[in-house]
């Protein structure tokens, strides 16, 4: 395929390169503003350590069984609602949501914002970007 076919293309179908365009500028910033502060692993664990916090992990039971960040407190995404009287001790501290890939932390961290949790915060990349970097789990 040429060059001269690709803006050819573009001349001749501009209305929908646009709509192509829009579509995707709206999709990346209501993702965005749906899924709140993001961290780094880095950052995450120094939060973590230094200010004792805790790694709220939203994944189904099966996932968190098959490996999970030390010490992380298991609430399932569905059973969050129900179970904020846990994390209750952890409203003045760093809370950041795991999740399988790092795009379901984003709804439950504004939830948990919400519900006065400020400090809650995404772990950007969920534990695929933890297990990518060959970090540690802990199975059952």
């Amino acid at each position: 395929m040429s060059v001269d076919l690709v803006f050819q293309f573009l001349g001749e179908q501009w209305l929908l390169v646009m709509a192509l365009v829009a579509t995707l500028t709206m999709l990346v910033l209501h993702e965005g503003r749906k899924a709140g502060p993001a961290l780094s692993i880095n950052e995450a664990v120094q939060l973590i350590n230094v200010e004792g916090g805790v790694f709220l992990d939203i994944r189904d039971a099966g996932d968190f069984a098959r490996g999970h960040i030390t010490d992380a407190l298991h609430i399932p995404a569905a059973s969050l609602a129900d179970r904020y009287a846990e994390l209750e001790k952890f409203r003045d501290k760093p809370i950041v949501v795991v999740c399988k890939m790092g795009q379901s932390a984003g709804p439950a961290t504004k939830t948990l914002r919400a519900q006065g949790f400020d400090r809650a915060q995404k772990l950007s990349g969920g534990m695929m970007e933890w297990d990518a970097q060959k970090l540690p789990v802990v199975t059952e």
